[in-house]
């Protein structure tokens, strides 16, 4: 259970490097992502391309976990995200739900508010 609060923690620092390679590696090769609202991305390759696209614009991000809870092979991590846009902030609540498998990210869902983030990136805070 330590070790699988670990990797996520992990991952979760890796997200400020916005290297595609690094973050993709913390999943299991047919690894699941799940970014709520939007539609299911499974495996390292489609990955890939999701998370490129995804932080494309990005020019640098943190992500501070606010809450970590375990049992078994599951973790929780409540989050404040905050992401530079080019001269835009996002500062973005999330919750995370890590289904892990032999010390990599099974399946990841992410819970947020995607109005937050859409007004945030138009500048309409």
């Amino acid at each position: 259970m330590e070790n699988n609060e670990r990797v996520v923690r992990d991952f979760i620092a890796a997200w400020s490097r916005l290297d595609v390679d690094e973050i993709v590696d913390y999943f299991a090769i047919d690894g699941v992502y799940h970014n709520m609202p939007l539609r299911v991305v499974q495996g390292h390759a489609a990955l890939k391309v999701m998370i490129s696209r995804f932080i494309g614009g990005w020019t640098a991000t943190e992500w501070d976990i606010l809450t970590l809870i375990s049992s078994n092979n599951i973790v929780v991590a409540e989050r404040l995200d905050r992401t530079q846009l080019g001269d835009r902030y996002v500062e973005l609540p999330c919750c995370g739900v890590f289904e892990m498998q032999a010390g990599k990210i099974k399946v990841w869902r992410d819970y947020f508010d995607l109005d937050t983030y859409m007004k945030a990136v138009a500048n309409e805070q």
